[in-house]
């Protein structure tokens, strides 16, 4: 369940081969309605690694994953005892990141049009 950028709150469901293409595919139906750049971004690495190994099944885990679209690359992490909660953090760090980036590049694109040899700033 999430809640959209104007309160809606979002209900989906998916399958996928393991629980974090599941989450991941049912996170991206519920975004990609509102933001459609996110079906640009594309998991490229997924690592667990596990902390404080002495814990055993109790210890914290730490997931890496590296996104990309067709321009960049970029990394995000998520720590949790909970190893789906660790990749949830990533994976939404992973989609926040790339509409960050998109809107400044956006606003660098805008700002360049604005302002120019020929039309000065605005």
């Amino acid at each position: 369940m999430l809640s959209g950028p104007k309160g809606e709150i979002e209900h989906t469901a998916a399958e996928g081969n393991g629980p974090v293409n599941a989450l991941d595919t049912a996170l991206r139906r519920a975004l990609c309605r509102v933001y459609p750049q996110i079906e640009e971004v594309r998991l490229l690495d997924y690592k667990v690694r596990v902390l404080g190994g002495a814990k055993g099944s109790a210890a914290t885990v730490r997931v890496l994953i590296e996104s990309g679209d067709a321009k960049d690359r970029w990394g995000t992490v998520g720590v949790s005892h909970n190893v789906i909660e660790a990749s949830w953090q990533a994976l939404v760090d992973s989609f926040e990141y790339k509409l960050y980036k998109d809107a400044k590049q956006k606003a660098l694109r805008r700002k360049g049009r604005r302002s120019g040899p020929d039309r000065g700033p605005r």
